[in-house]
């Protein structure tokens, strides 16, 4: 069985302010994409920082390629690309990825080679020996992560790499970054952008603060349900009743009409204007579902009322309010409040 590329148990980093992490326990696999997903200040950064060896654990233990963290035996492993990089203005591209390389002791050989390669492949290559004060943010960006590169590590950590960048340059990097995994890197994500982690991670998990809420795939941690819009002739206004009942889900009329109902039981009463002259009318239901399977259900169940079943159609939840509702919506331990 092989070694994770990384492995962590319980891995604690306490500040008197009370941020950090607390009993991080996740297992990344060789050659795999994880993505670390949360809000700023979650501890997404304290967590990188102890598996590069940049601070103390306060208690736990972890493993990079099943050596210790902070050995030399572990960093000599990682290439690490911080949020917040910060060069010598006076040096040239070329000049900053050659200083990494002599302090990850790179052989000069290798690196007169592997420089201006590496340059290259972040888009950098007729910009080399500019110096770095003329470089923009997105820029200096891809320069760090080719420093990053510079010692051909197996695992790559990389917090927020596309936080400076517009949508072409978070292309750019997004291409470099497969690149990678197909060569077989392991690719440790930092970040907020759901966007990011979704198309270019295996696995990830969500973490706020301090805590893991959720982790797995990603098609797991980012399961959601997804509104279904049923435009329904001859309604009556009980039919959200029955199907209430029938299906244990709380079907409503949509916002596109001018009153909603939200009965959830027999005993409920209809709403100020929701009177029996609306029945046989044409309205828009809504309802949150797990997949096509369940809406196929509900087609059939209108149907078999009587009614008339005009359209269907679905609005998938925007990544971002997905995340927002489910980080308020889970307490410290990743439950439902």
């Amino acid at each position: 069985m092989s070694v994770p590329a990384i492995e962590t148990w319980a891995l604690t980093k306490e500040y008197s302010n009370g941020r950090g992490c607390r009993d991080v326990s996740i297992t990344v696999g060789k050659g795999e994409a994880f993505g670390f997903l949360g809000p700023n200040g979650a501890g997404k950064s304290t967590l990188v920082k102890m598996l590069v060896g940049m601070i103390t654990p306060s208690s736990g233990r972890a493993a990079l390629l099943g050596y210790k963290i902070g050995s030399l035996a572990a960093k000599s492993q990682i290439g690490y690309l911080p949020e917040l990089y910060r060069y010598q203005e006076w040096m040239t591209g070329e000049e900053v990825v050659e200083l990494h390389a002599r302090l990850c002791r790179v052989e000069r050989s290798v690196t007169a080679k592997r420089v201006p390669a590496l340059l290259e492949e972040v888009g950098l290559g007729q910009r080399g020996r500019d110096r770095v004060k003329h470089y923009s943010k997105g820029m200096q960006q891809r320069l760090g992560l080719a420093c990053a590169l510079v010692n051909d590590p197996e695992i790559i950590f990389l917090d927020e790499p596309s936080s400076a960048l517009d949508p072409i340059g978070r292309r750019e990097v997004r291409n470099i970054l497969e690149k990678l995994k197909e060569r077989g890197k392991t690719i440790f994500l930092n970040s907020h952008l759901l966007e990011e982690v979704e198309l270019l991670c295996d696995r990830m998990a969500l973490l706020n603060n301090g805590v893991i809420l959720r982790h797995g795939s990603v098609s797991e941690v980012l399961r959601k349900q997804t509104k279904w819009l049923f435009k329904v002739g001859g309604f009556t206004p009980f039919l959200c009743i029955w199907l209430n009942e029938q299906t244990g889900l709380h079907f409503r009329l949509s916002s596109r009409q001018e009153q909603t109902f939200q009965g959830r039981n027999s005993g409920d009463q209809l709403p100020s204007g929701q009177s029996q002259s609306q029945d046989g009318s044409v309205v828009w239901l809504e309802a949150e579902l797990d997949s096509e399977e369940q809406a196929g259900w509900i087609n059939a169940l209108i149907v078999e009322q009587g009614m008339t079943l005009y359209e269907v159609t679905r609005e998938q939840e925007r990544l971002e309010e997905w995340f927002v509702n489910t980080v308020s919506g889970l307490d410290h331990r990743g439950e439902r409040e």
